[in-house]
């Protein structure tokens, strides 16, 4: 008999692990999946075109909050845990949950779900959604390709549209943005990559993906990271980016713990404006979590065209939804921004608040003054267009990692907030990188 398993997930590492152990693997049985964090998953079904043979109709994908009903409907032996970005305690409630209905609880790790490619893969991970990943992959971009390197970049799945039609994702280009309908958190992740030129893959099967990848002979493929994931390719340089201003997370979240423990590089990012304290609090746990680590220091400073227009004015700052929403920051960089430029006034957008942006505010109650970009469909984005140009402010300060102005039409003046990463004292990714080449002779 099949073993009968369920995998709870949020369209990422939950496909990644069916694909990799559990597809045409006649031993087990997946029965559904089930789906949180990113609105309008459940009720779909993971396609049989991306299923395997075992699964001619596909797999259901249902609500997470029907897990225990599931379980006992089709008599499931395991659950399987396959999202991120999750308190341990909250992990462990889980596990209670499902040894409540009889089944093993499993967590899956690396050697069953990491894929090994043909050239070196450099990785950026993170303890959290929000601590840097973005601005510290660009950074290892640009100084690789400072060295003649052809790098490829594979970015963390976020497949919230036709599973099928994204089976393998190329975006070298604005338009390809387009064709692929891309929400808003697929847009802040991969336009950086178009600005600089660079090509960047996505979607659901990835191996696929890194086979496509692959054939573009690169000299190295550079994996960026989701939530605070840990790989799905095998790396060859592990580099983990913690954030002092939420000291303690480094060591309390799943399955961040893992990218701590195991990171062959740890960023301490954001000391610029970190308290001197939470920054040493976090550098002692990593040494002595993970000793024998490369530790940098950085800062990720943040860059707004012509700031001068922000003094004195009624503002609404809109920042990037999942670093606030499941990534649990009370602010960004638009907020930090809106701040140090001096504006006279931070609307509370709550009260013009529209549609689905409602029920986000109500979830995540440690939200106010800001305004999370969430855009997971067409409809969500129109209903963050609305919110925004409902807010009677004088100016809006756009905090995302994408100017939002090319997706939304808003009805006021905007300005866009940047940040990239720079290294502080020595060792840097720069001193880190070359020793990379060298060792692995690109």
């Amino acid at each position: 008999m099949a073993t009968k398993v369920i995998i709870m997930g949020a369209a990422g590492r939950d496909f990644h692990n069916f694909n990799t152990f559990f597809r045409d693997n006649a031993d087990y049985k997946v029965c559904a999946f089930t789906a949180t964090q990113i609105p309008g998953i459940e009720g779909k079904v993971y396609p049989a075109a991306l299923a395997g043979k075992l699964y001619p109709n596909g797999i259901p994908i249902e609500a997470e909050e029907e897990l225990k009903e599931l379980i006992k409907k089709h008599a499931v032996d395991q659950v399987v845990l396959a999202y991120s970005d999750l308190p341990f305690s909250y992990v462990m409630e889980k596990s209670a949950l499902v040894n409540s209905c009889g089944a093993d609880f499993v967590l899956m790790g690396p050697k069953r779900t990491m894929l090994k490619s043909k050239v070196p893969v450099v990785a950026v991970v993170a303890i959290r959604t929000g601590c840097g990943k973005s601005q510290t992959t660009r950074r290892v971009l640009d100084i690789l390709r400072s060295h003649g390197k052809k790098v490829i970049s594979i970015r963390h799945p976020m497949p919230y549209g036709d599973l099928v039609k994204q089976k393998v994702q190329r975006f070298a280009n604005y338009s390809d943005l387009d064709t692929h309908d891309c929400t808003i958190e697929e847009r802040e992740e991969y336009e950086p990559h178009i600005d600089r030129k660079s090509v960047i893959y996505a979607g659901v099967d990835y191996e696929a993906i890194l086979r496509e990848a692959e054939k573009e002979q690169p000299d190295v493929i550079l994996w960026d990271g989701g939530n605070n994931d840990f790989p799905f390719y095998k790396p060859d340089l592990w580099i983990t980016v913690v954030d002092p201003h939420r000291a303690g997370h480094e060591y309390s979240y799943y399955p961040g713990a893992v990218n701590t423990l195991a990171g062959d590089v740890i960023i301490i990012n954001k000391e610029e404006t970190a308290n001197p304290e939470d920054i040493q609090q976090v550098r002692l746990r990593v040494q002595s979590l993970n000793p024998n680590a490369t530790i940098i220091d950085a800062a990720s400073p943040i860059f707004v065209e012509k700031y001068q227009q922000i003094k004195g004015k009624k503002v609404l700052v809109v920042e990037d939804g999942p670093t606030l929403t499941h990534g649990g920051m009370k602010y960004g960089a638009g907020l930090v921004a809106a701040q140090k430029f001096g504006a006279g006034e931070i609307i509370d957008p709550r009260p013009y608040a529209k549609g689905s942006l409602l029920s986000t505010y109500k979830k995540f109650n440690h939200l106010d003054n800001i305004l999370p970009a969430m855009g997971y469909g067409a409809k969500q984005m129109k209903e963050l267009e609305e919110s925004i140009n409902a807010t009677p402010v004088d100016l809006v300060i756009i905090g995302t990692p994408i100017d939002l102005t090319r997706v939304i039409k808003i009805n006021k003046p905007a300005l866009r907030v940047q940040y990239e990463l720079q290294e502080i004292g020595k060792p840097d990714l720069e001193d880190v990188l070359q020793d990379f080449i060298r060792k692995h002779n690109i």
